[in-house]
């Protein structure tokens, strides 16, 4: 189904564990050729290795445009021009609501999850070819609100506008640009405690692997007609 992603290029950011890995992995899987970004160099690099000759990785700090930058001259020079950006890099942040999280806090959350996505299309989209295809990852804390997460949540409402703006601007260069938003899925920002989940029509947390398979999806000409759509992925949380 997703066979035309074979040769593509694909940049997946926050890719060295979780959501992010899982992706990496299926596109490549599919015959794409990844680079694999994030803070984490250790992890990041054997995410990269593990992948084998059609995958590399890039320290890359996505709220940095001069990073950005990096990673825009090492996939070129690596692979070629990119196809596919996935936007998936993210950080929790503060817990403590709207009396507790400072300002300085709240701001790291918007530099990686908002302003992170913006500069990766920013960066991104002029060297896109007719056909390509951004992916946002965004969260069910963009549908609805998320108690004291407040930063966290309200980067996931903004992903989702940049999204939507962005598919309008891109739309005449034949680039398309959707969103991922998962529900409780299986990793380190989840936090354990699973059982916690279980009375979701899907009965379960949700895995990294069902995540990428929307992720493929929308990167692939499967999904030629969609455009500044979102897919949730969240085993029916947001039905209660």
């Amino acid at each position: 189904m997703f066979d035309d992603l074979a040769g593509k290029v694909a940049i997946v950011t926050g890719a060295a564990r979780g959501q992010g890995e899982a992706e990496a992995r299926l596109l490549v899987e599919l015959g794409a050729r990844v680079v694999v970004t994030d803070v984490l160099d250790a992890e990041g690099a054997a995410v990269a290795a593990s992948l084998g000759e059609r995958a590399a990785f890039v320290h890359h700090d996505v709220g940095d445009a001069e990073s950005w930058r990096r990673v825009l001259d090492a996939t070129v020079d690596g692979f070629g021009p990119p196809d596919v950006l996935v936007n998936n890099a993210a950080i929790l942040g503060s817990l403590d609501g709207v009396l507790g999280t400072e300002p300085e806090a709240f701001l790291e959350v918007v530099r990686v999850n908002q302003l992170g996505c913006f500069l990766g299309m920013r960066a991104v989209a002029p060297h896109l070819r007719p056909g390509s295809s951004i992916v946002n990852v965004s969260s069910i804390g963009g549908l609805v609100g998320v108690s004291g997460a407040i930063a966290y949540s309200s980067t996931k409402w903004a992903v989702r506008g940049l999204t939507k703006s962005a598919a309008i601007e891109l739309g005449p260069r034949g680039v398309r640009v959707n969103a991922v938003l998962p529900g409780p899925i299986d990793t380190a920002m989840l936090g354990g405690g699973h059982e916690r989940w279980d009375h979701l029509p899907a009965g379960r947390v949700g895995q990294p692997s069902e995540v990428a398979n929307a992720v493929a999806f929308l990167a692939s000409s499967a999904s030629s007609y969609c455009t500044g759509t979102e897919i949730v992925v969240d085993g029916g949380r947001t039905s209660l």
